[in-house]
Order: C-alpha cells, then sequence, then structure tokens
C-alpha cells in the first residue's frame, strides 16, 4: 500500500496550485459579489490541456487519472468553489457520459470540442419533481420517424449556458415495471430548446446554475447515447464518478476555510496573545486538519478504485457522504474562530460556508448516500 503521489499526480498539484492562486483566487471575491463566471479562467485551463484531463489524447484529453482530476478539482475549490464546480461537472457530467457511452462518432463529434474547452459540459437529470427520486423522470422523448420529439423541463443544470450541446434523460416507454429511461445527447441551439439562468443562489454565486425548458425538440435517432432503455443505468454509473468531484470540492472547500482560520488565529491577538495559544482554538484546528486528511484520503482512494477499474459505488457515496459534511464542519468552526470577521464577506469563510453547503446536496444528498451505502453493505 503506496499513498504517495506519482511524479505526474505531483506535477498536476503543483500546476493547479499555481494556476488557482494566480488566475483563480485574486478575483474570486468579486466574482461571488458581481455573480460573474469565470470564462477567462477556463479559456486559460483550455490552454494548459486542462478541460479533458482523465480522458485519452486521442479526443483531446491529456491521459490523467482519477486522482489527477480529483486533486485539479480541490485546489480549484481550495480558492473559489464557484470554479472547482464547474469544472467538477464539466468532466465528471458533461465529459464522462460521452467517454462512457458514446460511439466512436459521438466521441469524435461532442468529447473532442469539451475535451479542447471549445464549449463547457452540461448534464440533465434533475427536474423540478424527480431529485432524488430519478426514477420520477417526467421528461418524455418520443419517436417520430428518424427523430425523437423531447418535451419537458430540468432543473438545478450546472455549465448549461455555456454548452453548446449537453446529455439528458427521458422517459421513451412506460410499463408496470416503471419508466424506461433513455438517454439524448441534444445541442442547445435546437429549436424549442431553452437555457433559463434566473436562479437566485446561497452560494457558489460565480458558477452557472440553469433550468431547461424543452418543447417539442427534435432529434435525430443517432443522438441516442448508449442504448434505448439504458440510461437510468448509464447516469447512475456517471453519478459515482461524479461523487469523487464533489467529495474533492468539500476538501478544497475545507482545506481554504481550515487555512484561514489557521492563518488569522496566529494573527489576531486577544488578551495578550494570539488565538492560536489557546487550547480551545487549538483543538478546533487539530480537528480541523484530521477531518480534512481523512476526508481526503477516502476521495483518493476512491478515485484509485476507479482508476484500477474496480467497484467504487460504495466508496463513491463515502468520500462525498464525509468530505461533505466535514466541509461544513471546519468551514462552521472557521468562522467561529473569526468571530465576528468571520461573518464578514472580505474574510472569506463566510463564502466558503455559503459555497459548502452544497456539497451536502448534489450528487445525491447525505441521505441518498446514507441509502447507498446501506445496500452496497447489504442492508
Amino acid at each position: 500500500m503506496n499513498f504517495d503521489l506519482t511524479q505526474e499526480q505531483k506535477m498536476i498539484r503543483k500546476l493547479m496550485r499555481d494556476f488557482s492562486e494566480g488566475e483563480v483566487a485574486p478575483e474570486a471575491d468579486e466574482r461571488d459579489r458581481t455573480k460573474a463566471f469565470p470564462k477567462e479562467v477556463f479559456k486559460k485551463m483550455a490552454d494548459l490541456n486542462l478541460m479533458g484531463l482523465p480522458f485519452p489524447e486521442e479526443y483531446g484529453g491529456a491521459g490523467a487519472d482519477s486522482i489527477s482530476f480529483a486533486i485539479a478539482v480541490e485546489e480549484l475549490s481550495r480558492v473559489c468553489a464557484s470554479t472547482g464546480i464547474t469544472y467538477s461537472a464539466h468532466i465528471s457530467l458533461g465529459c464522462a457520459p460521452l467517454h462512457l457511452f458514446g460511439n466512436q462518432e459521438q466521441k469524435q463529434t461532442y468529447l473532442v470540442p469539451l475535451c479542447r474547452g471549445e464549449t463547457l459540459g452540461a448534464f440533465g437529470l434533475t427536474e423540478p419533481g424527480a431529485g432524488s427520486d430519478a426514477g420520477g423522470t417526467k421528461t418524455t422523448a418520443v419517436r417520430d420517424g428518424d427523430e425523437w420529439v423531447i418535451n419537458g423541463s430540468k432543473c438545478f443544470i450546472t455549465n448549461a449556458s455555456y454548452a453548446d450541446f449537453l446529455a439528458l434523460t427521458a422517459v421513451t416507454s412506460r410499463s408496470e415495471a416503471g419508466p424506461e429511461i433513455t438517454a439524448f445527447i441534444v445541442p442547445t441551439d435546437t429549436l424549442g430548446f431553452r437555457v433559463i439562468d434566473h436562479y437566485v443562489k446561497m452560494g457558489l454565486h460565480s458558477s452557472n446554475t440553469t433550468e431547461l425548458v424543452m418543447e417539442n425538440v427534435r432529434i435525430p435517432a443517432e443522438n441516442i447515447l448508449g442504448k434505448v432503455g439504458h440510461g437510468f443505468k448509464q447516469f447512475l454509473i456517471t453519478l459515482d464518478g461524479g461523487r469523487i468531484g464533489i467529495g474533492a470540492m468539500a476538501v478544497g472547500i475545507a482545506q481554504g476555510a481550515y487555512e484561514a482560520a489557521l492563518r488569522y488565529a496566529g494573527e489576531r491577538v486577544q488578551f495578550g496573545q494570539s488565538l492560536s495559544k489557546f487550547q480551545v482554538i487549538q483543538h478546533k484546528l487539530a480537528d480541523m486538519a484530521m477531518n480534512i486528511e481523512l476526508a481526503r484520503t477516502m476521495v483518493y482512494k476512491a478515485a484509485w478504485l476507479k482508476d484500477q477499474g474496480k467497484k467504487f459505488t460504495k466508496e463513491a457515496s463515502m468520500c462525498k457522504l464525509f468530505a461533505s459534511e466535514i466541509a461544513m464542519k471546519v468551514c462552521d468552526q472557521a468562522v467561529q474562530i473569526h468571530g465576528g470577521y468571520g461573518y464578514m464577506h472580505d474574510y472569506k469563510v463566510e463564502r466558503f460556508f455559503r459555497d459548502a453547503k452544497l456539497t451536502e446536496i448534489g450528487e445525491g444528498t447525505s441521505e441518498i448516500q446514507r441509502m447507498v451505502i446501506a445496500r452496497e453493505i447489504g442492508c
């Protein structure tokens, strides 16, 4: 058992640390205030060949592994979780389904421009009445000759305003056994397809979260992703990988909040000494450091299992669940250590606190993760 990063993984970490601190962090607070999407950041990431990091070079990717992807998401989220979730969704929800289930023609047409950073990846699963209950999908797709006609809506979709196309699920038939769900690749400029960016969110203000509305959207039959009726299974597999991304995002947020609290505790003087000299503060910081390290190890383990081609459903849920709940606890304590300043925007920890909450919800809520883990251990 070797916990050392490979040379390539160390290079990715250094590259992402330098890039995050030099290009992402300086305007993160201002983007949070103005809700500005970090377009220029992703143009620069495309120039560095990072937008297809874990995918094969033949499709424009960098041929790296899932641990490198987790490191990249963590480093981005350490300074700006909005950038972290945008990148995580692009890779794990936008690119991954095409790589896993697309045919060669689809990969060349759709995966290549994603890996090159020519457009952002998005994924249409959640609906107003079908969040945790993805099997309750209401969006329909009806065959009409050589085309499929899609009607319905999706909500809370990341990156769709900046996506030229995306994969989404729709019900293609119903029976007593339940709905048959199929995945489709849909260009966002198709007649009848609307992307609505109107949400007012608690956090992640500079990420893009949208609603999708489909009214008689016609796409050719060759735009089926994978097989008819396999969409639900395909997207469950996709979500396993996505949970590694959210786990890494949570670790990054926690790390950023912890570092801010550690720095502040060393600088802030109360009762004639720095806060870091008080045992109660030392214990808070020690717990933060311990739990972040445990969460990171669990994320890397899930990513390693994925890279080895082993089953990782349980570990993906565990890493996402543990890391997200630790992120909330760490951010809460980081605000507490800052006292009144922690409530102020300029000290960053309130942004980390707001951003962290989504990690307990996205890619399956904490309650769903516990259901998945219970199922995997045989309950």
